[in-house]
């Protein structure tokens, strides 16, 4: 047995669970969110708490009991609060801007690079290059902000690309000239 999984999760006022067959759907201030889990874990909802437990002693049931709990949680903490990174650009000429739904970033590149926002996800801009990435999906949000990373990692020389905020990158030496 997990010992995440067995820990009940509780939902706080205002926040409605639907619960049909392995299907949990949860909607709260901050919007909706639906998963399917795997028939390997049974989801019980019984006043303000859900539970989750393995119907057989597998190790795949036992590893998909805590995830889900987790998940469940977490999908919980994104309808009421939701979630954020924070990504910053440098470079000389390093630039994003909204469109509409699409991200319009300038990295460098002799094209721009547009990025297609998810639905639920938005992006606030700050002096055109801190972003902000909100949105009550854990896993969209995370994804959303390595996408926009994968476009320009940051090198190790000068440091310019786009970092999550926070992240550490290793910088090196440039060559010596004699």
């Amino acid at each position: 047995m997990s010992r995440i999984g067995k820990i009940p999760v509780a939902i706080p006022a205002g926040v409605k669970i639907a619960l049909s067959g392995q299907t949990i759907n949860i909607e709260g201030p901050k919007g909706k969110l639906s998963k399917t889990f795997s028939p390997v874990v049974a989801l019980k909802h019984e006043g303000a708490v859900v539970t989750v437990t393995p119907r057989e002693q597998s190790r795949f049931a036992g590893a998909m009991h805590g995830t889900a709990r987790a998940i469940i949680k977490n999908m919980v903490t994104g309808v009421t609060v939701g979630y954020s990174k924070k990504l910053e650009i440098e470079g000389v000429g390093f630039k994003a801007t909204l469109k509409g739904d699409v991200l319009d970033l300038s990295l460098g590149y002799s094209h721009p690079v547009l990025y297609k926002l998810p639905a639920g996800i938005k992006v606030g801009i700050v002096d055109g290059t801190k972003l902000e990435v909100t949105g009550a999906d854990k896993e969209s949000v995370g994804k959303v902000a390595a996408d926009v990373k994968q476009y320009y990692p940051v090198e190790p020389y000068k440091g310019k690309g786009v970092r999550i905020v926070g992240e550490f990158v290793r910088r090196k030496e440039g060559k010596k000239t004699s």
